[in-house]
């Protein structure tokens, strides 16, 4: 990959950086501090993802009307300035409405910069012949987990300085990334083009699994250890190696995902993950939980990365927008119900509930993966 092209991708990981990892993410780190101060029940709890998740879902829905309107670029670079604008309002008093609202806005936010940035990862791809760039725009996340796992533990109970140092990371994120995001698109109206998901709904179903399971165990790590005991510099050491798991993922899964035939990478990345959530459940020993956040750090975000990959194969370039957006609608979908429905059921047991929760509906969407797609998609002319 061209020496240019290399650093567009690694500017464009900051939106993945700033939407994903500090936007969804870094509120799992905040939840204990936030439930504790607020008198949330873990259900409560649970439904602030779930109203980021549904501003997610109308994000996703948005992404290709702004795409069309304004154009690939600029739709990503006002959804990283929303982004920004979110966390900092996060931060603004205490009321659960309030709060939810904010939450809502990140999603929606972070749905756009996700949809928009991963095309334009898709067309640098395109353009140099590698598939790099499209795990490096969703290992941006860990930076962004990073960050989050080494500042937020410093802020103690002081969860609204806290937002407000997030913001003012996403404001330096979105400054630094406005001029990566060229999306070399001829034609706005021609860049988004028609869904099509029908060829590949086997993935699709894989895909909203995945979603409602891999986010209770990011949204609830920090109360499972928080129920434990566990110390801050344990918290801390735990979201660091997640997040450095995530930056590595890209030197694990490139190859894989480019060369492996059909939705095999994905069923692996699947059953991999299954694997990790379920060993933090073996006991709540140091050393395990962070093998546990090794191997999910190393594997969830990957997953975006195979589906992109299969809809960049399948799809022709004016499609990309649209097939994307309507994928992200299904992601979205499980995020959305996921944490909430998670939370009832450690409310009644405990917050192992949430880690066997992502265990077994990754597990089971990495069978539906490795039996409804031996074969890559053949693409449609381009």
């Amino acid at each position: 990959m061209a020496q240019g092209s290399a650093w567009q991708a690694a500017r464009l990981a900051l939106g993945t950086a700033s939407a994903l990892g500090l936007a969804r993410f870094a509120y799992g780190l905040l939840l204990p501090a936030m439930r504790d101060d607020l008198h949330w029940t873990l259900a409560q709890a649970g439904a602030m993802s779930t109203a980021n998740g549904l501003g997610y879902l109308l994000g996703a829905l948005l992404s290709a009307p702004a795409a069309r309107r304004w154009g690939t670029a600029a739709a990503f670079r006002w959804g990283m300035a929303l982004t920004a604008v979110s966390l900092g309002a996060t931060a603004v008093g205490e009321a659960y409405a309030a709060l939810l609202l904010a939450r809502f806005a990140a999603g929606v936010a972070g749905a756009v910069v996700f949809i928009t940035g991963g095309v334009i990862a898709s067309r640098v791809a395109a353009r140099t012949g590698s598939g790099l760039p499209i795990t490096v725009f969703f290992a941006g996340t860990g930076l962004g987990i990073v960050l989050s796992g080494v500042s937020v533990p410093a802020a103690g109970d002081h969860w609204r300085a806290a937002w407000v140092g997030l913001s003012l990371a996403a404001g330096l994120a979105t400054l630094a990334c406005w001029s990566a995001a060229r999306a070399d698109e001829p034609a706005r109206a021609a860049a988004v083009g028609r869904a099509r998901v029908g060829p590949l709904w086997g993935v699709a179903l894989a895909y909203l699994l995945f979603a409602a399971g891999y986010i209770t165990y990011i949204t609830f790590l920090s109360a499972y250890l928080d129920e434990r005991n566990a110390p801050a510099w344990q918290v801390a050491l735990t979201w660091a190696v997640l997040g450095a798991a995530v930056v590595a993922a890209p030197a694990l899964w490139s190859r894989p995902i480019g060369r492996w035939p059909g939705t095999r990478p994905l069923a692996v990345l699947l059953g991999v993950l299954a694997g990790g959530a379920g060993l933090a459940l073996v006991a709540p020993a140091p050393p395990l939980i962070v093998a546990s956040a090794i191997v999910y750090g190393a594997t969830f975000m990957s997953v975006p990365a195979a589906v992109t990959a299969l809809i960049k194969a399948g799809t022709p370039p004016a499609d990309w927008t649209a097939t994307l957006a309507a994928f992200t609608t299904v992601f979205a979908a499980g995020q959305t119900a996921g944490p909430w429905l998670a939370g009832l059921v450690a409310d009644h047991t405990s917050t192992d509930a949430v880690l066997a929760w992502t265990a077994i509906l990754c597990a089971a969407a990495a069978l539906i993966a490795a039996i409804t797609g031996r074969s890559r998609p053949v693409p449609v002319p381009r």
